[in-house]
């Protein structure tokens, strides 16, 4: 356990606490929007087109060299 020698040091601790705690909070909200976006059915789409995509490309391949 941290011991205090005056009211200052408490106090300059509690804010950096609450600081600490601030920034925590935003990262969090920024997570929590990062995942919203992953869920958009417009993101699914796009994956889906990415990968269709490479699997074409991969079949034409086959095919020109047989």
């Amino acid at each position: 356990m941290k011991q205090y020698r005056t009211q200052e040091d408490i106090k300059k601790d509690l804010r950096r606490l609450q600081l600490e705690k601030q920034i925590a909070w935003e990262e969090l909200k920024v997570v929590k929007s990062d995942f919203k976006e992953t869920l958009q059915p417009y993101t699914w789409l796009q994956t889906g087109f990415k990968m269709a995509s490479k699997v074409g490309v991969m079949m034409l391949i086959k095919k020109i060299i047989r």
